[in-house]
This record gives structure tokens, C-alpha cells and sequence, in this order.
């Protein structure tokens, strides 16, 4: 009787569960219409552009030509010997270098003054308001403050230093190679290091709590304690700081070119610039923008690719050097 009684219950769910799954799969399907949109905006407006510049670099087209001849690696050693395009690499690392070790110490210090028991820092949360907010300011409006400040000769910058006797006439800073390359750094610095800061304070709140008191407890010093827990336990968002430092420093644009134009000399003209210059400007040699674009790509993926190498485990590292 058991035996029986087994086989009509099993039999009743089986047919039950036909019904079941099908209701199941009548539900599932709108997840895959809702993510749909998105597919279709990544490859009409990134998957399609990436590709078509590739195969843009291959080619001679320029002008206002519609139609474009293979010309293999031609483009590429054109840009390899192109003089601008080297000052632009050259001035797009010094730009990103300049003001991101500045950002990265001072974030780190602000993170650690923040999340510190001991200091119990008072209005945190508007400083940290404070610092953030340059990072909302449009671009071309913090371009157009900073030329206001530093303008020739009557700007506020020159009457305060005239005023103080600390210089003699007018200084026309973005005559200067050094002056101007300084400011666009200082700006890149006083746009973004709020941000960053913000996101190492979150990393440090992220570290277990019981791990600080225990070294309290052992005498550790708030700088022991900071060096031999904080930082290694920070390496994966110090990690992600630094790559997306490094895409956004690669991508620098807007600052320089609302700025001078990536003058005096070409001292500010990014790889950026040189690409739109290229692109949308004289002649329009589409071919060399996107070949310039192309070695973009490829250089912050090396790039990248060095730094995610550095910051693996050296234990992890010898691992894998024993398996091969």
C-alpha cells in the first residue's frame, strides 16, 4: 500500500511540474527583454565605433571622402614618426603624473584623518562635502575660473602678487610652458582628489574594526597600524584608484583645451587633442585619429596591465611560476 500510495504522489508532481517550469520560463524572459536596451545601445554606440576606428586605422581615409583603400601598417608608422604625436604622449603622462601622486598622498592622508577613532574629527561630513564639490563643477566652468585668475595682466592672481611686492610687472602665465602645464596639473588635482579621497575613506571603513583594537591592544601606534594593516588590506581599491587615475589621466581633454588650446608650444596638447585636432580639424585625416586612438587603446591596456601585474600576491606570483 506505501509502495503504491509513493507511486500516485510522485506521478501527481510530475504532472504538476511541466506547468510549474513553464510559468517559471513565461517570467524569466522578462528579465532578457529589460537588459535588452542595453545591448542594443552597446553595440550600436560602443561595440561598433571601437571596431569601425580599428579598421579606420588600416585605411587612407581622409577629408570628406566616403569611400577609404586598405594601406595596412602605413598609418601607423606615420604616427611613429610624427613629432606632435610623440609631445602629445610625452605631455599626456607628465600632466597625469604631476597631479596624481600629489592626489593620492593627500587622499590618503584626509582617509586616514576621517576614519582615525583617536582624532575624532568633528564636521567631517562637510569637509568631505567641500572637497568633493569641484568634482561636480562642469569643466568648462572650472577652465573658465582658473583663466579669469590667472589672466594677463589684470587678472586676480597678478594684482595680488603686484599688490604684495612680490612681483614687479604682470606675469602672463599661459606663456609659459611651466606655468601652464602646472596649472592644468593643479587643476586635474583640485578636481578629483575629493573623490578619490572618498573612495579610500570607504575602502579603510571596509576593514574589520577588531583588527585595530587588537594591535591597540598589542602597542601598535597608529602608524604601525596604519602601514601593516591599512595599506596591504587596501591593495585592491588602491588598485582600482590607481587604473581609473591612469584611464581618466591617458583620456585628459577638456581642461587643457578649454585652457589654450594645448598651448604655449603645444606643452598642454594631449593625445586627446591631438586626435580631435586631427579628426575634426584642417584636414580631417580621420585615418591618423583613429590610428592615434587605436595606440591609445593599446597603451593604457599595457599600462594597466603592468600595474594589475605589480599589485599581485608575490606568494600568489611564485605559485604560479612553480605550476609552469
Amino acid at each position: 500500500m506505501a509502495t503504491s500510495s509513493t507511486t500516485s504522489t510522485g506521478s501527481k508532481a510530475d504532472a504538476k511540474r511541466p506547468k510549474h517550469l513553464a510559468k517559471r520560463k513565461n517570467h524569466n524572459k522578462w528579465g532578457y527583454i529589460f537588459v535588452t536596451p542595453f545591448f542594443l545601445f552597446f553595440l550600436i554606440f560602443n561595440f561598433y565605433p571601437m571596431f569601425y576606428t580599428i579598421y579606420l586605422s588600416f585605411t587612407d581615409l581622409a577629408g570628406w571622402a566616403t569611400e577609404a583603400n586598405f594601406v595596412g601598417f602605413q598609418n601607423f608608422e606615420r604616427l611613429y614618426n610624427n613629432q606632435l604625436f610623440r609631445n602629445s604622449v610625452f605631455n599626456t603622462m607628465i600632466l597625469w603624473l604631476v597631479n596624481f601622486f600629489p592626489q593620492i598622498i593627500l587622499a590618503f592622508i584626509l582617509a586616514y584623518w576621517f576614519t582615525n577613532r583617536r582624532m575624532n574629527l568633528k564636521a567631517t561630513g562637510f569637509f568631505k562635502s567641500m572637497f568633493y564639490l569641484p568634482n561636480i563643477i562642469t569643466a568648462a566652468s572650472v577652465a573658465l575660473i582658473f583663466s579669469s585668475l590667472f589672466s594677463y595682466p589684470r587678472g586676480p592672481l597678478n594684482l595680488i602678487m603686484l599688490d604684495w611686492g612680490l612681483i614687479s610687472s604682470p606675469v602672463d602665465f599661459f606663456r609659459s610652458v611651466l606655468a601652464t602645464r602646472l596649472i592644468v596639473s593643479f587643476i586635474q588635482f583640485w578636481m578629483w582628489y575629493g573623490q578619490t579621497t572618498i573612495v579610500l575613506q570607504a575602502g579603510i571603513l571596509g576593514i574589520d574594526e577588531n583588527l585595530f583594537d587588537a594591535a591597540r591592544v598589542d602597542g601598535a601606534t597608529d602608524w604601525q597600524s596604519f602601514t601593516k594593516i591599512t595599506m596591504p588590506l587596501m591593495k585592491p581599491i588602491t588598485l582600482y584608484v590607481l587604473v581609473t587615475s591612469l584611464i581618466g589621466g591617458l583620456q585628459i581633454f577638456d581642461i587643457p583645451y578649454l585652457l589654450t588650446g594645448g598651448g604655449p608650444a603645444q606643452s598642454v596638447e594631449t593625445m586627446m587633442i591631438f586626435i580631435y585636432k586631427q579628426a575634426f580639424q584642417g584636414g580631417r585625416n580621420l585615418n591618423v585619429a583613429s590610428t592615434a586612438s587605436v595606440f591609445l587603446l593599446i597603451m593604457t591596456s599595457i599600462l594597466s596591465l603592468i600595474i594589475f601585474n605589480s599589485f599581485r600576491d608575490k606568494k600568489l606570483k611564485k605559485t604560479v611560476k612553480g605550476v609552469k
